[in-house]
C-alpha cells in the first residue's frame, strides 16, 4: 500500500489507538494521531490530509433589511451576512427562482427565511409553503423560526405549521381552516393532500409568495423525475389562484445546481454556489483495510467511544447498519447502550426517539443508512466513519459535512470495502479531493412516472390541450394511453380531460416507481416496509431480515397483498438472493461508435426472476447451502444502453481459448462498478445482462439500464459519455492487483448467478482489443425492434388504434323478466327469474322482434345468424335468465356487453340511463321494477313498449360510440365526460 502523506497534525502520538490511558473526550486531533501509529492499523491508513480551516466572507445585501428583520438578525449575534446568503436573498427579493448549492452548515436557512419573513411583513396575506423530505427536518426548522421570530411582539409574529402524517386530524383541520405564514410540510403531503384538496387551501394558494425546496439533491432519480410532476402541478393549482410564487432551492454541492432545478420546475433559475461560510480544519482519512470495512469500522467506533468522541457511522445497506450495531454491543463495554442502528425502515416514533437521544447527548454514536445524511440535527458529530465508499464524492462530503460543526476540529475516516470505486480512490486518493461533484440526473419524460401525474393534474383541474406543459410528445402520447384505458376523459366538445378517478394520487408513491410491502409479525404489527422492486430479493421466503438488531426469518411473501410475513429466529447466516434475467430492446433512441464498438441507447423490457437464494455464514461469509424459489417473475419497462461485441472480437477471444461468456460478464460488472464516477448514482440504481447471442442484435451484447421502471436517465448520461465509460472499465480492471477477479473489479455483490462465470483475464483482453480499435467497421446491428408507437396526430382521440370494421349484421337484445331478484333468493338465481319479454332488434331488418318465453327457441335460431349480438349487462344477466328458461349454450354467440366494455374502462359501472341522457339526449322510459308490476298486472303491452325502448338506446348507444369512438356520461363532479370505446 502507498505510504499515507506525511501532513500530519503536531499532536504527539500514542502508543496505539485503543490506548491504556484515556485523553480528555472529544480530542480529535489525539485520536487521529493515535491511528496513524497504530501498529496495527496505521499501515492501512493509504492517505491523509488536512484540510485546513477557512475564512468567512461577508457581503452586504444590494439594499437593506427592515429594521425589524436586521433586528432579529442582532439578536442572534449576526451583524453581516456571507457572501452566499446575501447573494441569494438579492435573488429572491427581486422575484426571481434560485438555487443555492453550499456544503453542509453554511448557513443556507437564512437565505430563504429573509425573503420570506421580509414579504410576510410588508403582505400579512402572503402564504410560504417550506418542503422537507423528512418530517425530522421539518420539526428543525419550526424550532429555527421560532426561535428567531422570538423577539417579535405577539401581534406582527409571523406564524409557522407543520402539515405532515404525524399530524393529528383535528391540528389538520385548524391548520386549513386558518393556515400559517408558513405551512411546513413534506413532498407527500403536497402531493397526496393540498393539490388535490386545493380548494381547501384557496388561502395558501391564492397568496403564496414563496416555495422553499430544502436539500434539493435528494429529488433525483426516481423521486426527483416524480417532483418534477408535482412542481408542475403545484404551478398549475398557483396559476388557477393567480400566484406565481418564488421557488428557493438549497442543496448540498452538486455538480448542476441550476439545470437540476431547471428540470425539477420548468422554470429558469440563478444558482449561487460560492460559499462565505467559516469551516474548522477537518481531517480526511483513507483506509484500506486488510480486515473487512466492517469489521475495521467496528474496531475504530470502539475506540473513539472511549475518548468520547461522538461519532456518526454510515453504512451502504440495512442490513449492514444492523450488523454493525450487533458487533459494536460486543465490543463497547459500557458503552454499548450508548449506541444505536438508525435506518429507513423504522417505525417513525423509533426515529424520532433516536434523534432526540443523539442531540442530548444520551447516544454517543448512531450507526446509519443514508437516512441521516441529511441535515438533521442530532448535535455537533466529532468523527464520521464511512463504512465503504458512498457511491458519490457529493454523498461523501454531504456526509462528512455532519462532523466539525461549530468550528471545531473534525475527522471523516473512508474506509474501504472491496467495491470497484473504493479501491479506485484508494489507488487514486488525490482524484477524491480534484473530482467536482457529480451531476443529478432526473427523467420527467418517464412514461412510467409522466402517466401517473397526468391522471393527478386532471383530476386537481381538467387539462387542456393547449397548455405549454403538456403538449411534448411523450406528454400527448401518455394521454392518448390513458384515454385508451380509460383513465382520462375527455369533455363533450373533446377540448378538456378529466381524469376518470377523484384521487389518483393515493396510487402513486413519490419514492419509487412501485408500491411498498409491508413486513409484518405473526400478530400482524408492522416493523417494517420495503419497496416492491426488493421485496423478491430481500423478503422471500427463507430470507434473513434484521430489524434493530433482532433477526427474523421470512415465513412467507403475499405479493397480491404485498406483505411479508416473518418471525424471530437465531440465524448465525445471512442470505443473498440468486436469479437470472433476460431482455427485449423495444425502441432504439440513440446509436454511436467508439472506437468501432457500436453502443446504443434505448428502452428495454426485461425479466427478472428470483430462483432461489443462497445462505452464507456470518464470519467468513461461507456457502452454506443454496434454497430454490418458485416466484413469479418481476417485468418492467425502462432505458439502458448496450455495447455490441464485434464478430471478430469474439472470434479472436474463441482462438486464443478465453472463456468468452466470462469475459462479457467480467464487463458488465466492470462497468456497472465504474459508472458511479460518471453519473450520480450508486451501482445499486443500475441493472446489467451480458449475452453472447442477443435474439434481435444476432451479436454478442452487454447490456446496462436503469433499475427502475421507465428509467430516470442515469444511462442516458452515460450513453453520452461511452467513450470515457469503457476506458474507465478498463482502467478499473487492468488496475485491480488480484489475479482472478474480485470484487475491486468484476465482482458484483449482487450478481443473481453468484459471479459465473466470471474471467478477469478474459475481460481485460476484451476491453484492451475493443480500446485498440484493431478490427474492420462493424455491419448494421440495430436491433430489430417492434413497429414504433405512431404519433399523436395518427391516433384518434381516446383512442390508440384504427376502428374495427363494423360487422355485416347485428343484433340488440333485452329481456324483461316475470320474478324479482328477492323472490328468487337474490341476483345469483337470475336464472329462476323466468322470461316475460324478450325483444330483439335485428339490423338486417330494421326493426324489433317480439318474444315470449315459449317463443325462445325460434330467438335462438335468430341468434345465431347474427355478426354480433349486443346487450347491456347481456352476459352476467338476460344471458342466464334466458338459459333459465330454455337451456342453449350462449358461449358460442359473438357478443358486446356494453357494459362489460364500460366497466373495464372506468372501474366501475354505468347505468343505461345515465349513459343514455348524457350521450343521446334520451332517457329511458320506465324502470324493471315497473316492468315486474306490469306482468304481475298483465299489462304486456306496456312490457314490451318498455323494452323496446331498452332496445333502442342501447343501439343507438352501440352505434354512437362505434361512429364516435366514445361515449358521453356525467363524471362525479357533474361534468360531462367522453368515455372513449372500442367495440371490437
Amino acid at each position: 500500500m502507498p505510504a499515507p502523506e506525511n501532513n500530519r497534525p503536531g499532536t504527539p502520538p500514542s502508543p496505539e489507538l485503543a490506548g491504556h490511558d484515556t485523553p480528555e473526550p472529544g480530542d480529535v486531533a489525539e485520536y487521529v494521531s493515535a491511528l496513524l501509529a497504530s501498529a496495527r492499523l496505521g499501515p492501512q491508513v493509504v492517505h491523509h490530509r488536512l484540510l485546513p480551516a477557512a475564512p468567512a466572507v461577508y457581503a452586504d445585501p444590494a439594499r437593506p433589511f427592515p429594521r425589524h428583520l436586521a433586528g432579529l438578525l442582532a439578536g442572534r449575534g449576526i451583524d453581516k451576512l456571507y457572501a452566499h446568503q446575501a447573494a441569494a436573498t438579492d435573488v429572491s427579493r427581486a422575484g426571481r427562482h434560485v438555487a443555492v448549492a453550499t456544503p453542509t452548515a453554511s448557513g443556507k436557512t437564512l437565505t430563504y427565511l429573509l425573503p420570506v419573513l421580509e414579504e410576510i411583513a410588508r403582505n400579512p396575506d402572503s402564504r410560504a409553503i417550506f418542503l422537507y423530505p423528512l418530517k425530522a427536518l421539518a420539526q428543525d426548522q419550526k424550532k429555527a423560526i421560532e426561535e428567531l421570530t422570538a423577539n417579535l411582539p405577539a401581534s406582527s409574529r409571523p406564524t409557522a405549521a407543520i402539515y405532515d402524517g404525524d399530524t393529528s386530524p383535528h391540528f389538520r383541520r385548524k391548520i386549513r381552516e386558518n393556515p400559517p405564514h408558513i405551512l411546513i410540510t413534506n413532498p407527500e403531503m403536497l402531493h397526496l393532500a393540498l393539490l388535490p384538496g386545493h380548494e381547501s387551501w384557496s388561502t395558501v394558494f391564492a397568496g403564496l409568495s414563496h416555495v422553499v425546496v430544502d436539500e434539493m439533491h435528494t429529488y433525483r432519480g426516481v423521486m426527483g423525475s416524480h417532483m418534477a410532476h408535482v412542481f408542475r402541478r403545484l404551478s398549475r393549482v398557483c396559476g388557477r389562484y393567480g400566484a406565481r410564487p418564488a421557488f428557493i432551492f438549497c442543496s448540498a454541492t452538486i455538480g448542476n445546481p441550476g439545470e437540476l432545478a431547471q428540470s425539477l420546475t420548468g422554470l429558469p433559475v440563478t444558482t449561487v454556489t460560492a460559499s462565505g461560510a467559516p469551516t474548522a480544519p477537518r481531517h480526511f482519512l483513507f483506509v484500506n483495510p486488510e480486515q473487512s470495512a466492517s469489521t475495521t469500522a467496528v474496531m475504530l467506533l470502539a475506540a473513539a467511544l472511549k475518548r468520547g468522541l461522538r461519532t456518526i457511522v454510515y453504512t451502504q445497506s440495512r442490513k449492514m447498519t444492523e450488523l454493525i450495531s450487533l458487533w459494536i454491543a460486543e465490543r463497547a463495554g459500557p458503552y454499548a447502550s450508548r449506541v444505536s442502528a438508525y435506518r429507513s425502515g423504522f417505525l417513525p416514533e423509533e426515529r424520532r426517539a433516536i434523534e432526540a437521544d443523539m442531540a442530548s447527548g444520551k447516544l454517543l454514536a448512531v450507526v446509519s443508512t443514508s437516512a441521516l445524511e441529511l441535515g438533521i440535527d442530532i448535535g455537533g458529530l466529532d468523527l464520521c466513519l464511512l463504512c465503504g465508499y458512498p457511491g458519490s464524492v457529493m454523498s461523501a462530503w454531504q456526509r462528512g459535512g455532519r462532523v466539525g460543526r461549530a468550528l471545531r476540529e473534525s475527522a471523516v475516516i473512508l474506509i474501504a470495502g472491496e467495491d470497484a470505486l473504493d479501491q479506485y480512490f484508494m489507488r487514486h486518493p488525490a482524484d477524491f479531493f480534484d473530482r467536482p461533484p457529480e451531476s443529478a440526473v432526473i427523467n420527467p419524460d418517464n412514461p412510467a412516472i409522466a402517466a401517473r401525474h397526468l391522471e393527478c393534474a386532471a383530476a386537481e383541474l381538467p387539462l387542456a390541450d393547449a397548455e405549454p406543459l403538456f403538449v411534448s410528445p411523450v406528454m400527448a402520447r401518455e394521454i392518448a394511453r390513458l384515454e385508451e384505458k380509460g383513465l382520462l376523459l375527455r369533455d363533450k366538445d373533446g377540448r378538456r380531460v378529466f381524469a376518470a378517478r377523484k384521487r389518483p394520487q393515493r396510487d402513486v408513491n413519490l419514492r419509487g416507481s412501485g408500491g411498498q410491502f409491508s413486513i409484518e409479525t405473526a400478530d400482524g404489527g408492522v416493523i417494517g416496509q420495503i419497496d416492491e422492486m426488493r421485496a423478491c430479493r430481500e423478503t422471500h421466503p427463507g430470507a434473513v431480515y434484521i430489524h434493530r438488531g433482532v433477526s427474523y426469518l421470512v415465513e412467507s411473501l403475499d405479493i397480491p397483498e404485498r406483505r411479508a410475513r416473518v418471525v424471530p429466529a437465531k440465524a448465525d447466516y445471512h442470505t443473498r438472493a440468486r436469479g437470472q434475467k433476460t431482455t427485449e430492446i423495444l425502441e432504439v433512441l440513440g446509436e454511436s461508435s467508439v472506437r468501432g464498438v457500436p453502443v446504443f441507447l434505448g428502452r428495454l423490457k426485461v425479466t427478472e426472476t428470483v430462483t432461489g437464494y443462497e445462505r452464507r455464514a456470518n464470519r467468513g461469509g461461507q456457502l452454506l447451502s443454496i434454497v430454490p424459489l418458485d416466484l413469479p417473475p418481476m417485468v418492467f419497462e425502462t432505458e439502458g444502453l448496450w455495447w455490441v461485441i464485434p464478430q471478430d472480437v469474439q472470434n479472436e477471444l474463441d482462438r486464443r481459448l478465453f472463456h468468452f461468456m466470462g469475459a462479457i460478464h467480467a464487463m458488465e460488472h466492470a462497468m456497472i462498478g465504474i459508472l458511479p464516477l460518471l453519473v450520480l448514482t450508486d451501482r445499486n440504481d443500475l441493472g446489467g445482462i451480458s449475452t453472447p447471442l442477443h435474439p434481435q442484435v444476432g451479436r454478442a451484447c452487454v447490456f446496462v439500464y436503469d433499475g427502475a421502471p421507465g428509467g430516470v436517465g442515469l444511462t442516458r448520461l452515460a450513453f453520452s459519455r461511452a467513450a470515457e465509460a469503457l476506458e474507465r472499465t478498463l482502467a478499473a480492471v487492468a488496475g485491480c492487483p488480484c489475479e482472478t477477479g474480485c470484487p475491486s473489479c468484476v465482482h458484483s455483490p449482487k450478481c443473481g448467478s453468484g459471479n459465473r462465470p466470471i474471467d478477469k483475464v478474459a475481460a481485460r483482453f476484451l476491453l484492451e482489443t475493443l480500446v485498440s480499435a484493431k478490427f474492420p467497421e462493424q455491419g448494421d446491428c440495430r436491433p430489430e425492434c417492434a413497429a414504433p408507437q405512431p404519433a399523436q396526430g395518427d391516433l384518434l382521440p381516446g383512442l390508440g388504434t384504427a376502428k374495427p370494421a363494423p360487422p355485416a349484421r347485428f343484433g340488440v337484445l333485452d329481456v324483461e323478466t316475470r320474478r324479482a331478484a328477492a323472490e328468487v333468493g337474490g341476483w345469483g338465481n337470475a336464472h329462476k327469474m323466468g322470461v316475460s319479454v324478450a325483444v330483439l332488434y335485428d339490423s338486417s331488418l330494421d326493426d324489433y322482434v317480439v318474444y315470449r318465453q315459449e317463443e325462445l327457441p325460434a330467438l335462438y335460431e335468430a341468434l345465431v345468424r347474427l355478426d354480433l349480438v349486443v346487450g347491456f349487462n347481456i352476459n352476467r344477466f338476460d344471458y342466464k335468465v334466458l338459459a333459465g328458461a330454455a337451456p342453449f349454450d350462449h358461449r358460442a354467440l359473438p357478443t358486446l356487453d356494453i357494459l362489460e366494455k364500460v366497466h373495464a374502462r372506468l372501474g366501475y359501472r354505468l347505468s343505461l340511463d345515465g349513459l343514455a341522457k348524457a350521450t343521446l339526449g334520451t332517457p329511458k322510459s320506465a324502470t324493471g321494477l315497473d316492468a315486474l308490476a306490469w306482468w304481475k298486472e298483465g299489462r304486456l303491452d306496456e312490457i314490451i313498449t318498455y323494452c323496446k325502448k331498452d332496445v333502442e338506446v342501447t343501439r343507438d348507444l352501440y352505434l354512437f360510440g362505434r361512429d364516435n369512438g366514445y361515449l358521453l356520461f356525467a363524471n362525479k363532479a357533474g361534468k360531462t365526460v367522453r368515455l372513449p370505446v372500442e367495440w371490437a
